[in-house]
C-alpha cells in the first residue's frame, strides 16, 4: 500500500502556529466575553432590583391590605420608566394594561390576551419606539412571567430572571409586598409586584464584546500566520540549502558546501555537514586515486606481459608440436605449458579489455549488418553449428560492432556448451526499434543466489574450485560491450530449466561520443 502524502513542514508549522493562536485567542477572549457578560448581566439586575425596591418603599404605608384595581394600578405605576414596565398581582388579581393596537409590536401588540377591561388612567404610557430596539420597555403580560418565579416571590423572595419575549432578552423581577405591623412585625400582604426590564441595550453591548473578541482572534490569527512565514523561512531556508548540498553531493560535487549563519543547531548542523563533506571528499580522492593507480597497474601490465607471452606462445607452439615425439612425462608437460601459456594469453587480453572499459577509451566500429549471419559466423567459425539450434529469422539489419557482438554471442553459446545441457538455442528477435538475441540451455540453471553476481569480474559460482577454465572475465566484458551499443545483457532461468541469456541491442547503435558513425 502506498504511503498517504504528508504535509511539508513549511504547511505542519503553518498548522501549529494558527491552531496555537486559535486556541488562545478563543481561550482569552472567550474567558473576557463571558466574565464581561456576567458583570454587565449582573449590574443590570442588581441596578433593577434596587430601583424597585426604593420605587415601592415609596408606597408604604398601603391604604388598604385588600387593593383592588384602582391601588394594583398605582403600585404597577410606581415601578414602570422608560425601560421597565410592571404589573401588581392580588390572589391572581392585576392592574388591567391598555391593549396595544392591533399588530403594533411596539407595545407587544403579539404578547397573549390580556384580562378584560381598561384603566384610563393606567399607568402604561405610550412608547416612543419599538422596545425591541431600546427605545421603550416591553409590556408585562402575567403570561410572561415563569412559573418557578411566581412560586419564589409567593413564597416571600425577591426573585428574577431573564426571559426572551419576541425575540428579545427581558428581565423580570418579581417581589412580595409586606405589611408591617403596630408591633414592627411583618406578613405577607399577598401582593406581588413584577416589573419587566429590556435587556437589549445591555445585548448590544454584550454583542459589541464578541464582535471584538472576534476581531481580536482575526488579527492575532493573521498575525500568527504572518509570524510563522516569517519562521518558516528562517528555519527552511538552511534545510532547503542542506537539501541542496545533499544533492549535490550524491551527484558526485564534493566540493559542496553550506554557508554557516549564526550559532543555534541549524547552524550546528550545517558545521557537521561541511565536516562530512570534506571527510567525503578526501576518502573519494584517496578512492579515486586507487582506482586510477590499480587500473593504470593493470593497463601496464597486461601491456608489459604481452611481449613475453608472444614469445612464450611460439614456444609453446613448438613443444605442442613436438609433444607427441617426446617421452610420456615431458609431453605430458610440453601439452600443459602450452595450454596454460594459451589460458594467459586469454587473461591478459580481457584485462587489457577490461582496462580500456574502465579508463572510457573503447569505442565502437560500427557497420550495418545481417544479425542472422553475424549469428551464423560466429558458430560457424568456432565449429559449434551442428552444436547448437538456431531461430534466426532473415533480412534483420541492424548498425552493430561486428566484433563485439561476436565476442559477446562466442561467451554466450560456450558457457552454455560447457556449463548447460543440450539442446543450447539461439533465438532472434526483432522489432523497428530493437533486436533480441537469447541464447539458451537445458540444464539446472543458475542458483537464486548466483543469478545477482553473474556479470562480476572474477566471480565463481562454486567457490570450492581453485580456479576456473576461463579468465572469469568473459560474462563482464560481455555486458560491457553491449552497454558500449547503449544495449544490456540479462540473465534468468527458464521456468522448464535452464539459464536464458538475453541480449538486447538498438537496431541503430550510436558511438558513445554521442554521434551515430
Amino acid at each position: 500500500m502506498a504511503p498517504r502524502p504528508s504535509l511539508g513542514l513549511r504547511a505542519r508549522l503553518l498548522f501549529a502556529f494558527a491552531l496555537l493562536c486559535v486556541v488562545t485567542a478563543a481561550a482569552v477572549a472567550g474567558g473576557m466575553y463571558v466574565q464581561a457578560r456576567n458583570a454587565i448581566l449582573k449590574r443590570t439586575q442588581d441596578a433593577a432590583v434596587e430601583a424597585m425596591r426604593s420605587r415601592l418603599e415609596a408606597l408604604y404605608p398601603l391604604r388598604t391590605p385588600a387593593p383592588g384595581p384602582d391601588e394594583l394600578g398605582e403600585i404597577a405605576g410606581a415601578v414602570t420608566d422608560r425601560y421597565s414596565s410592571g404589573v401588581a398581582i392580588y390572589h391572581e388579581m392585576h392592574a388591567p394594561i391598555r391593549p396595544p393596537p392591533p399588530g403594533d409590536r411596539r407595545l407587544g401588540g403579539n404578547a397573549p390576551a390580556l384580562d378584560s377591561g381598561v384603566i384610563p388612567n393606567a399607568p402604561v404610557r405610550p412608547p416612543r419606539g419599538d422596545w425591541r430596539l431600546g427605545g421603550d420597555a416591553p409590556v408585562l403580560d402575567p403570561g410572561m412571567i415563569p412559573k418557578g418565579l411566581r412560586r419564589a416571590v409567593a413564597g416571600g423572595d425577591i426573585a428574577w430572571q431573564r426571559v426572551v419575549w419576541q425575540g428579545a432578552p427581558v428581565l423580570i423581577i418579581g417581589t412580595p409586598m409586606l405589611i408591617v405591623e403596630r408591633d414592627r412585625t411583618a406578613r405577607a400582604s399577598g401582593i406581588e409586584v413584577y416589573t419587566a426590564r429590556s435587556l437589549l441595550p445591555e445585548q448590544r453591548s454584550i454583542d459589541g464584546l464578541a464582535a471584538r473578541a472576534w476581531l481580536t482572534g482575526g488579527a492575532a490569527l493573521a498575525f500568527a500566520v504572518v509570524l510563522a512565514l516569517l519562521a518558516t523561512r528562517g528555519v527552511l531556508r538552511p534545510v532547503r540549502e542542506l537539501g541542496r548540498a545533499a544533492r549535490l553531493l550524491g551527484e558526485g560535487e564534493m566540493r559542496t558546501r553550506i554557508a554557516v549563519r549564526g550559532s543555534d543547531e541549524l547552524a550546528e548542523v550545517a558545521r557537521t555537514f561541511n565536516n562530512t563533506a570534506e571527510e567525503l571528499e578526501r576518502h573519494v580522492k584517496q578512492l579515486r586515486e586507487m582506482e586510477a593507480d590499480a587500473r593504470r597497474f593493470v593497463a601496464d601490465v597486461s601491456h608489459e606481459l604481452r611481449t613475453p607471452l608472444a614469445a612464450l606462445a611460439a614456444v609453446a607452439d613448438v613443444l605442442d608440436e613436438e609433444a607427441a615425439r617426446l617421452p610420456d612425462p615431458a609431453g605430458r608437460a610440453a601439452r600443459l605449458v602450452s595450454q596454460e601459456t594459451l589460458n594467459l594469453t586469454a587473461l591478459v587480453n580481457d584485462l587489457i579489455e577490461i582496462s580500456r572499459f574502465d579508463s572510457g577509451v573503447a569505442a565502437l566500429a560500427l557497420n550495418e549488418v545481417d544479425v542472422a549471419e553475424l549469428v551464423h559466423a560466429t558458430l560457424r567459425v568456432r565449429g559449434w553449428s551442428e552444436l547448437v539450434h538456431t531461430e534466426l529469422p532473415p533480412a534483420v539489419t541492424a548498425r552493430l560492432d561486428p566484433r563485439r557482438v561476436d565476442v559477446i554471442l562466442a561467451n554466450l553459446v560456450g558457457n552454455a556448451l560447457r556449463h548447460g545441457e543440450p539442446p543450447v538455442s539461439v533465438r532472434l528477435r526483432a522489432d523497428p526499434h530493437r533486436i533480441a538475441v537469447e541464447v539458451r540451455d537445458h540444464g539446472p540453471g543458475l542458483d537464486e543466489a548466483v543469478l545477482p553476481h553473474v556479470f562480476d569480474r572474477f566471480y565463481k559460482a562454486n567457490a570450492a574450485r581453485a580456479r576456473s577454465e576461463g579468465s572469469g572475465l568473459g560474462l563482464a566484458i560481455a555486458r560491457e560491450n553491449a552497454r558500449l551499443h547503449r544495449g544490456d545483457l540479462t540473465v534468468t532461468n527458464a521456468p522448464d530449466g535452464g539459464a536464458v541469456f538475453t541480449l538486447r541491442l538498438p537496431r541503430r547503435a550510436h558511438d558513445p561520443d554521442g554521434g551515430p558513425e
